[in-house]
């Protein structure tokens, strides 16, 4: 994926509206969703994530895209789009610490099945279908998750979720009027 001509876009942070949204299914592929999709995958590369859904960047559409290894020895990127995605299996259980562009500074441990089948269409609008299993599996989870409106931290016990329990207060007070919460990037970044 050629992402020379993309845009980073700013991030949705924990209090914005769309990030609480179930997002709508892709009808078409247009070159405004192909663009997206670029841009989507650009600024899930700048702000060193692993994964990054629409709603994240403030579009309510059910596409997401991964790339849960790219980080390590190498830095060999290989983007997966997933559009209109949905589970078919899952399979065992564990229990890992996450994270998420959403919600700078806060990681808790969910639990999630060890092994998954999804299913969707890539970004050429072709129909795929993936069976993963561990870090991958959980990275599919976390990110379709948030085309259902559903952060991580909805699925940590509440005594867990005490120790930052400030920082989420401070985060959300940042949400404008319009119910939008754009995370505000450091000068030293």
């Amino acid at each position: 994926m050629q992402l020379a001509d993309s845009e980073i876009l700013p991030i949705r942070v924990i209090g914005d509206k769309v990030l609480r949204q179930k997002a709508k299914e892709v009808t078409e592929l247009t070159d405004e969703i192909r663009k997206f999709i670029k841009d989507l995958t650009l600024t899930m590369y700048d702000d060193d994530g692993v994964g990054l859904a629409a709603p994240q960047v403030g579009r309510s559409l059910r596409i997401f895209v991964v790339d849960p290894y790219w980080y390590r020895e190498g830095h060999q990127k290989n983007p997966l789009v997933l559009i209109n995605p949905h589970f078919v299996e899952f399979s065992g259980e564990e229990e890992e610490e996450e994270g998420c562009l959403s919600l700078p500074e806060i990681w808790g441990k969910v639990i999630r099945a060890e092994r998954v089948v999804i299913e969707g269409l890539n970004e050429n609008f072709e129909p795929v279908r993936y069976e993963a299993d561990n870090f991958f599996a959980r990275s599919l989870q976390h990110e379709n998750d948030h085309l259902d409106g559903i952060l991580f931290i909805d699925k940590i016990p509440p005594l867990q979720k005490i120790r930052f329990a400030r920082k989420i207060k401070e985060l959300k007070s940042t949400t404008n009027a319009e119910g939008i919460n754009i995370k505000q990037k450091h000068e030293d970044q």
